[in-house]
């Protein structure tokens, strides 16, 4: 026999129960998500907003110490460029002072040497006078100043106005020619010429200047500013006062002053002077030729070819035409 199952209630209590403990669960879980989710996001917002905050002090302290950073780094660029020219120009004053000092020795040595050479020099210059006074006839100490003679009636200076001179050697240059004519008291005529045979005075051109004591006066002031080009060669002067100023007649002294002949021929200048400068029956040369050496360029080494040669040319024509060669040995 067939048994009957009893028919099954969908809606039954336990379904129910069970029904209403999900809704019941899914109940609670919106109420709980409800009430703590705005919590969390409010702290969040809260902490999030802090932290900005401060990463904003911070980005502005780090922007301040940026800019001073900067700022010092600039100041130390400066200071390093400062030191840096200050380094390049002690080194270059360093190297100057090397350079000075390096001249200085040589110049020392140079100097030294000249020194010898001259030495050598006047004791054979000595030697070579004292040869010439034994054969030289004694001369009338009544008519000589100094060795120079002052027996003339005209005398003509040539007076070498180079730079050198002019620069170093004028004020004994006006005191020496102011010497020469106080021991010529009275002439009968004066001129003054340069080394290139300018005059002082071009209205006395070619002709004698009368002498005068306002005429003295004028000459001395006048050579205080005269200062006519110069080549620094005696030879056109001396060949120039000969020609325009030669008479057999006349006793003519003749005064070089000069410190060098750097350029021409010393025998050339002898030679031509000896044809121009002729001699009476007994010999006598009419003009006479005296000379005055300043020692200027014994300050710059090298000049000591120079000088023998102004020496040498001096020393000749004063021994043939009856004169006489002073080298001064100082500028004072």
């Amino acid at each position: 026999m067939r048994k009957i199952r009893k028919p099954i209630e969908i809606f039954s209590l336990s379904f129910l129960d069970v029904v209403s403990c999900g809704f019941g669960a899914i109940i609670l879980l919106l109420v709980i998500s409800k009430f703590s989710q705005p919590v969390i996001v409010e702290e969040t917002t809260i902490d999030l907003r802090s932290a900005l905050k401060k990463l904003e002090q911070e980005l502005v302290i780090a922007r301040g110490e940026v800019i001073n950073t900067h700022s010092q780094l600039t100041e130390i660029n400066k200071n390093y460029q400062l030191l840096d020219k200050n380094y390049e120009s002690k080194a270059a004053l360093l190297t100057q002072i090397q350079g000075a000092y390096a001249n200085t020795t040589q110049t020392l040595k140079t100097q030294t040497i000249i020194k010898e050479k001259l030495n050598q020099a006047q004791q054979t210059l000595t030697q070579e006078m004292l040869r010439l006074q034994q054969q030289q006839p004694v001369v009338n100490k009544e008519n000589t100043i100094g060795g120079i003679s002052v027996n003339s009636e005209y005398i003509i200076f040539i007076i070498d106005t180079s730079g050198s001179m002019h620069n170093f050697a004028w004020p004994l240059v006006r005191k020496k020619m102011q010497e020469i004519l106080q021991v010529h008291p009275t002439v009968k005529g004066i001129q003054v010429m340069n080394d290139m045979g300018d005059y002082m005075f071009s209205q006395y051109a070619r002709r004698w200047i009368p002498d005068s004591p306002g005429r003295r006066r004028a000459i001395l002031k006048r050579l205080n500013s005269w200062e006519p080009f110069s080549n620094s060669s005696p030879e056109e002067g001396i060949t120039k006062a000969i020609r325009t100023f030669y008479d057999s007649n006349k006793q003519i002294a003749l005064y070089i002053f000069g410190d060098d002949f750097s350029r021409g021929s010393i025998q050339s200048v002898i030679d031509t002077v000896s044809r121009l400068n002729r001699g009476n029956r007994k010999g006598s040369k009419r003009v006479r030729i005296n000379a005055v050496g300043f020692p200027v360029l014994f300050q710059y080494p090298g000049t000591e070819m120079n000088i023998a040669r102004f020496s040498a040319l001096m020393r000749k024509l004063a021994e043939e035409n009856n004169g006489s060669f002073v080298g001064l040995n100082s500028l004072k």
